[in-house]
């Protein structure tokens, strides 16, 4: 299967919101922005939860959708903080392009507004189960080409596909390729996107030798955020958000 966006799917309606589909909670409120643009968050972890969310936005009315948020890094040279502006997604429902006139215009607002040393384009991998090992990323990069990977876009991309909807990606990485994530770093991850404190700290106490690595993550962590918060600022400030701009 491959999917992308032709100019004639394109609804150009400003009128309704522009969707944006992540995973976690702090993406979602990074995500919400200043409330300048009319755009509808949906997040959950778990795929049906994020499926079934999606739909009943969707249903309400959508310009278009993008995913945004943190993904896993792939290929070997991009550090924490780096910013994919994806041009496909491949993944379980196979190639589903991304909306080109929204993708260029994407890329051009977070490059204007300082980011452009962080930007990268090329393609995304999206996986139903969390990538942990370094040695699964490397295969994963090496049979798709793709940079990073997450576990919403093939969702988000496959929903604008079946609707006739512009789809784009915008995305932080957060683990680089080369970081295999300890059992802790996903033990307090609830069903809905927020985080339990209760089972990393059962986790730590199990295996104690994990809080090195842990930390780690939580410094690429924060490099990811702060990529994330200049680039919602950036799309923004761009008006990217705004359907009239890929009309």
């Amino acid at each position: 299967m491959s999917v992308s966006m032709t100019p004639s799917m394109r609804t150009g309606d400003s009128s309704l919101p522009v969707i944006v589909v992540t995973g976690m909670a702090f993406e979602a409120r990074i995500a919400r922005g200043d409330g300048s643009e009319r755009v509808e968050v949906v997040y959950a972890a778990r795929a049906d939860l994020l499926e079934r969310a999606l739909n009943a936005a969707v249903a309400r009315g959508a310009a278009g959708i993008v995913s945004f948020g943190t993904a896993g890094g792939l290929a070997p040279e991009l550090e924490p903080g780096a910013l994919i502006v994806a041009d496909a997604v491949h993944g379980p429902f196979g190639r589903i392009g991304t909306d080109r006139q929204w993708t260029e215009r994407i890329a051009a607002a977070v490059t204007s507004e300082g980011l452009a040393a962080r930007v990268r384009r090329g393609a995304m991998a999206s996986v139903a189960a969390p990538l942990i090992t370094a040695e699964d990323k490397r295969a994963l990069h090496e049979s798709t080409g793709a940079l990073a990977v997450d576990m919403e876009s093939h969702i988000a991309g496959a929903t604008a596909a079946a609707h006739g909807l512009p789809f784009a990606v915008c995305r932080a990485i957060v683990d680089p390729a080369w970081r295999t994530l300890p059992p802790a770093a996903t033990a307090g991850l609830r069903d809905d996107g927020s985080t339990a404190l209760g089972p990393i700290l059962r986790e730590l106490l199990r295996q104690p030798s994990q809080l090195g690595a842990l930390l780690r993550l939580a410094a690429d962590a924060r490099a990811a955020r702060t990529t994330l918060v200049e680039a919602r600022g950036a799309l923004g400030k761009g008006g990217v958000l705004r359907m009239t701009a890929v009309a």
